[in-house]
C-alpha cells in the first residue's frame, strides 16, 4: 500500500512540475494581453479625439463654405447685372456710331451757334430773296443736324449713366470677392488640417486594430494554456480524491478491526465475568450481545 501511495504522490509531484511553467506562460500571456489591450485602448481614445477634432474643424469648414458659397452667389448677380449693362453699353455705342455716320463736323454748340447767327441775320438785315431763301434752307440743314447732335448728347449721356452703373457693380463685385477670397482661404486651411488628422486617426486607427489582433491572439494562446493547466489540475484532483478515497477506505477499515478487537474483548469479558468498561458495554448493548 506504501508504494502505492509514494507512486501516486510522484504522480501528483510530477504534474505539478508539469502545471508550474504552463501557468507561468498563461500568466505572461494574460500580462502580455493585459498591455496589448492597454495599448490598443489608449490608441483608440487618441484616435476618438482625433475625429472629434476633426469633426470640429469641418463644422468651421462647413459654415465657411456656407458663407463663401453665398458671396459667390451675390458676386454671379451682380456680376450677371454688370454684364447686362455692358450688353446695353455695347449698344448705346453702336447706335453712337451710326449717329455720327450722319453728324457733319462740328459739335452740338457750334451747329446751335450757326443756327442763331442766321437767325440774327435774317431777323436784322434786309436781304434779297434769293440770299434770304438760301440762308432759311441752312438753317434746315443745320436744325437737322442738330437734332442729331442732341440724339447723340442723349444717347451719351444714357453711356456715361450706364457706365457709371457698371462700374458701380463692378466694385461692388470686388467688393465681395475681397470678402469671400480670404474664408476660402481659411475654408481650405480647415479642409487641409482636417484631412490631416483624419489621415492621423486612420494610420492610429490602423495601429490600434493590429494591436487588438495581437491581443486576441495572445489570448488565444492565453485560454490554450488556461486549459492545459485546467487539465491537470482536474488530473491532480482525480488523484487527490482517489488518496483520500484510499485513506477514508483504510481508515474504516482500521476503524472496524479495532471495533471488532474491542468487541472481542468485551465478550471474553463477560464470559470470563470481568467488569465492562462503559464503552464495551454499549459496544455489546448496540450489537445486542448482552
Amino acid at each position: 500500500m506504501k508504494k502505492i501511495f509514494d507512486s501516486t504522490k510522484d504522480k501528483i509531484e510530477s504534474l505539478n512540475q508539469e502545471l508550474a511553467p504552463i501557468k507561468e506562460e498563461r500568466n505572461r500571456l494574460n500580462l502580455e494581453a493585459k498591455k496589448l489591450a492597454e495599448k490598443r485602448n489608449a490608441l483608440n481614445e487618441k484616435t476618438k479625439k482625433l475625429r472629434t477634432d476633426a469633426n470640429s474643424i469641418k463644422e468651421k469648414r462647413d459654415a465657411l463654405n456656407m458663407q463663401v458659397h453665398e458671396l459667390k452667389s451675390l458676386r454671379d448677380q451682380v456680376n450677371a447685372k454688370r454684364s447686362e449693362k455692358f450688353a446695353k453699353i455695347s449698344e448705346l455705342q453702336e447706335k453712337i456710331r451710326e449717329l455720327n455716320e450722319e453728324r457733319p463736323e462740328g459739335n452740338l454748340w457750334q451747329v446751335e451757334k450757326e443756327i442763331e447767327e442766321i437767325d440774327w441775320k435774317i431777323q436784322t438785315n434786309s436781304l434779297p430773296v434769293k440770299e434770304e431763301q438760301e440762308l432759311v434752307n441752312r438753317v434746315r440743314q443745320l436744325e437737322t443736324q442738330l437734332v442729331v447732335q442732341k440724339q447723340i448728347k442723349k444717347v451719351k449721356e444714357k453711356l456715361f449713366a450706364l457706365r457709371t452703373e457698371e462700374r458701380s457693380y463692378g466694385t461692388e463685385a470686388k467688393t465681395i470677392h475681397e470678402k469671400l477670397a480670404p474664408l476660402a482661404e481659411q475654408s481650405q486651411k480647415f479642409h487641409a488640417q482636417m484631412i490631416e488628422l483624419l489621415e492621423k486617426a486612420s494610420k492610429l486607427q490602423a495601429e490600434a486594430n493590429d494591436l487588438h489582433q495581437k491581443y486576441v491572439e495572445t489570448r488565444q494562446q492565453a485560454q490554450q494554456q488556461h486549459q492545459k493547466c485546467v487539465e491537470l489540475i482536474e488530473k491532480i484532483k482525480a488523484i487527490q480524491q482517489e488518496l483520500k478515497e484510499n485513506a477514508d477506505q483504510k481508515q474504516a477499515e482500521r476503524q472496524s478491526e479495532l471495533q471488532k478487537n474491542l468487541e472481542e474483548r468485551a465478550l471474553e469479558k463477560l464470559k470470563s465475568g470481568e467488569k465492562l468498561l462503559w464503552e464495551e458495554f454499549q459496544l455489546l448493548a448496540e450489537k445486542g450481545l448482552i
